[in-house]
């Protein structure tokens, strides 16, 4: 489904998310789809580690949102005893659809029908300039750690 002006809906919402936030509009469409941190550091000539991966956990039936490095494995285990929960699990494809809107490839960290627990990785503060899905397998945004911080509310922790 695409907007009037012929940008993906998922997109188009990510981009209307930003602008109520604040936040710069500075998605940026691509021809070739960038699904992964390396297809998307590729496509944009940055670190892999400059990539900010939108991973959709289950956490008892409840979405967790881990905005984590391109370059990191996330220990769920560390990050369910930081926050105090239960077991993390990955979620399936098909969860995260339901609780982002998005498909797995191009999660956005905004732009979800609601509010998604969202745990930041540190290590992405080492970067000046982050890049994140904005909404399908085709574009991106840039954003600073503080900025991402700022407009997800997102808790700081390690996750690797």
């Amino acid at each position: 489904m695409t907007s009037p002006d012929g940008v993906p809906a998922p997109v188009a919402n990510v981009r209307r998310v930003l602008a109520a936030l604040g936040a710069e509009d500075t998605v940026t469409m691509f021809d070739s789809k960038v699904p992964t941190a390396a297809a998307a550091a590729a496509t944009l000539g940055c670190e892999v580690a400059a990539i900010t991966n939108s991973l959709v956990f289950d956490v008892d039936g409840v979405p967790l949102l881990i905005l984590a490095s391109g370059a990191a494995r996330v220990d769920t285990a560390l990050v369910a005893a930081r926050l105090g929960t239960g077991r993390i699990r990955r979620a399936s494809p098909a969860y995260v659809l339901e609780h982002t809107g998005q498909e797995v490839g191009g999660v956005a960290p905004v732009g979800h029908p609601e509010r998604i627990r969202t745990v930041l990785d540190e290590s992405l503060k080492a970067h000046n300039l982050l890049w994140a899905g904005a909404g399908d397998h085709h574009s991106m945004f840039s954003i600073t750690y503080n900025e991402l911080k700022k407009i997800t509310g997102a808790e700081e922790m390690p996750v690797r």
